[in-house]
């Protein structure tokens, strides 16, 4: 079976770990193949990843807004490549794969990570997505609520299937402690614990409550220093009102890391005030290092935290709500520890790759050649 993945990239973020995860676990048993969009050279990181790892990768020479050269270049690499069924990551590809797919006659699936509708032009967008996934063979949702979300916008509900994200627990098996002091040098005054957090600095994701939480956290606890690892629109704003609150070399913006990986084990908590989400990587890359979480009961992040054994859940922008559960976890050494590790056995038992894997086959099988689906 031949697997062509279609996407567009700003950065390699959760959707782009998503596929090469897939990949490298199904690289015995199947090919993948990906098509990237030229995305005005914004594709190299996820492109670089790819090539790395020796998977077959082909950059489109046409984009937005020849939406028609587009499909017709498309449609002639996939039968070049000998694809069986295309998947579609985001609503560019969406658009683009549904009509290639539908052209060259071979079945077609969208990957919904979820929706933010953050600004008047991304909900345009989405609306014409959600438009596309109705004509689709298949959508694969990341959690059960987007599920909900997609069957809402009048997607059958036969051709609706939930794939959970998952994480290679091995990228955490083998932390260097002296990471944790590249971690504190960041602090003009290193802290006693680290409160973490990695995400796009953008309206939907709700660092600006964070930043809110921390003040009042530092207010009874002078100990605690706040670290965060993205960039995005809000940084400006974001950094002018740590200063106001007085956190400046308290509540750091460290910007994007491409090895995030080493600090996030030497966390001791993390924490994602999202308004709005498909299933958080950042929740699982937590647990998997062992880390406790606290974070906003939206989109399929309930699904992965439990109330109160890893983490807790509260309501979107409530900083009050959000510094109490810091604190509640901050209280007790022990407890903190047992509640990341419980985060790790729930992700080595539901959330990794070779569990995922099996799952997509089941539902690639089953379109490409239904006799071998069980």
């Amino acid at each position: 079976m031949v697997i062509v993945h279609l996407a567009t990239s700003a950065f390699f973020g959760g959707p782009e770990r998503q596929m090469l995860g897939d990949a490298l676990e199904l690289s015995e048993t199947l090919r993948t193949v990906f098509v990237l969009f030229p995305d005005k050279g914004k594709s190299a990181e996820l492109l670089g990843q790819l090539v790395s790892h020796g998977f077959e990768t082909i950059v489109l020479t046409r984009d937005t807004p020849h939406v028609a050269a587009m499909v017709q270049e498309l449609a002639r690499w996939l039968p070049d490549l000998g694809a069986d069924l295309l998947c579609c990551h985001g609503y560019k590809a969406d658009l683009i794969g549904l009509l290639a797919a539908r052209r060259v006659g071979i079945p077609v699936i969208s990957v919904s990570h979820g929706w933010t509708g953050h600004t008047w032009k991304v909900r345009r967008y989405e609306q014409f997505d959600r438009a596309c996934m109705r004509r689709m063979d298949r959508v694969v949702c990341v959690s059960e609520e987007q599920a909900v979300k997609v069957r809402r916008a009048g997607v059958r509900p036969d051709r609706v299937v939930v794939v959970r994200n998952a994480i290679r627990p091995d990228r955490f098996d083998r932390s260097d402690p002296a990471d944790r002091g590249r971690l504190e040098a960041m602090f003009p005054r290193a802290p006693e614990r680290i409160i973490g957090s990695a995400g796009r600095l953008s309206p939907e994701k709700g660092f600006g409550v964070l930043v809110e939480a921390a003040a009042i956290v530092t207010r009874s606890d002078p100990g605690v220093g706040f670290i965060h690892f993205g960039d995005g629109p809000l940084r400006e704003t974001l950094a002018r009102r740590i200063a106001e609150l007085g956190l400046e070399g308290r509540f750091i913006l460290a910007g994007y890391r491409s090895d995030l990986d080493r600090f996030i084990p030497h966390w001791d908590l993390s924490v994602l005030p999202s308004f709005t989400e498909g299933l958080p990587n950042v929740v699982l890359e937590a647990f998997a290092a062992g880390v406790p979480v606290v974070a906003t009961a939206v989109g399929g992040t309930p699904e992965i935290v439990e109330e109160g054994s890893n983490g807790y859940l509260v309501p979107p922008g409530d900083p009050e709500a959000l510094a109490r559960r810091i604190r509640d976890i901050l209280l007790s050494e022990d407890e903190r520890r047992s509640m990341g590790q419980r985060g790790r056995e729930r992700v080595l038992s539901e959330f990794t790759f070779e569990t995922k894997c099996k799952q997509c086959e089941q539902v690639w099988a089953d379109l490409v050649d239904p006799r071998v689906a069980t």
